[in-house]
């Protein structure tokens, strides 16, 4: 009876550890790339890719699990995104990275659009254009658009020269840019824009290169821009934000189990990383104090006289470009701005 008891229990663990064999080889494994340290005090980004890759393990109870590769360790945003078309993978792109496949991108990028977090998160999580334009990205390139993450909050502007508090204070200076929309949105100002690399910001502004440049409180201290910039602006410029993309044919081939699983992560990744952003908005700010700069907070006044140049400029350079009007109304109806004069 002992021998027959043994010989059962050594078939069932036999059969465990199989089981357990199977599952291992049933995991798919899929990389997940992006920008940045893997810094959760300094990269909102990492912060979403780790709660991710928590979450989507848990989730799919491992049948799929994330290796992360941060600091664009997998190659530069135009290589990163080539491979997420090509190959079952996952990408944190920025802009550089997904305006070269659908440039109708620029459209939510319109400045001085949204008044708050929530504005823009309704904006993307519930419009018709940012809808629109996954699918129309989907069928374009063969990547899906599976979140908006944010990456620190609203654009401030930052210069060493003199406090910015209305459009005449541009007059004269120099900012780096980081792609053409940029340029135009400082020369309507009376500045001048010059694209300059993110690597290469630092010391562009040390040197007076460049005056100023534009970016959340987050990447000013994870730039350690503090040192060579004097004056922050907190116009909320932009809402400042990446985009997860998935290989679309990666993504088709899930059953429906699998890939409720998965969204279902995705959105729960995303909450918690805007909480977690949100929550640390006003302590950036204060850091840069301490560190040295003065804080301009425009008022209502001040705000709507950067709007109503800094707009129509923007919007004068989508028609330049070349975009659709039906974008522009899309979006402007999603974020409730209704016309613009252009």
């Amino acid at each position: 009876m002992l021998r027959f008891n043994l010989t059962r229990l050594g078939a069932a663990c036999l059969l465990g550890s199989m089981a357990m064999a199977n599952t291992a080889l049933a995991a798919t494994t899929i990389n997940l790339s992006y920008n940045g340290a893997p810094d959760p005090e300094k990269n909102a980004v990492h912060v979403f890719a780790t709660n991710l890759k928590e979450l989507v393990e848990e989730r799919t109870d491992h049948e799929i699990e994330l290796r992360l590769f941060a600091n664009s360790m997998l190659g530069s945003e135009e290589e990163r995104m080539e491979q997420t078309m090509n190959t079952p993978m996952l990408n944190i792109a920025s802009f550089a990275g997904v305006s070269p496949l659908a440039d109708e991108l620029f459209v939510s990028a319109i400045p001085f659009l949204f008044e708050d977090f929530a504005a823009a998160r309704d904006f993307f999580d519930e419009g018709a254009y940012w809808q629109t334009f996954s699918d129309e990205l989907s069928e374009r390139a063969g990547v899906d658009m599976l979140a908006v993450v944010e990456e620190g909050g609203f654009l401030a502007f930052t210069n060493n020269e003199r406090p910015i508090r209305q459009p005449s204070d541009f007059e004269g200076l120099r900012f780096r840019a980081m792609d053409p929309s940029q340029v135009a949105l400082y020369e309507s100002f009376g500045a001048s824009g010059t694209p300059i690399p993110w690597t290469e910001t630092y010391m562009a502004l040390r040197t007076g290169i460049a005056n100023g440049q534009m970016n959340p409180p987050m990447y000013i201290i994870l730039a350690s821009l503090y040192e060579v910039q004097d004056y922050l602006t907190l116009a909320n410029i932009q809402y400042s934000d990446q985009f997860l993309v998935g290989n679309s044919d990666m993504i088709a081939g899930w059953d429906e189990e699998l890939r409720d699983a998965f969204m279902e992560a995705v959105a729960e990744a995303n909450q918690r990383a805007r909480e977690a952003n949100e929550a640390q908005v006003e302590s950036r700010i204060a850091y840069l104090e301490e560190a040295g700069m003065e804080v301009i907070r425009p008022n209502s006044d001040e705000l709507e006289a950067f709007r109503s140049v800094g707009q129509p400029a923007y919007l004068e350079w989508l028609e330049e470009r070349g975009i659709d009007q039906r974008w522009i109304d899309m979006a402007l109806e999603d974020a409730g701005a209704g016309e613009l004069t252009q």
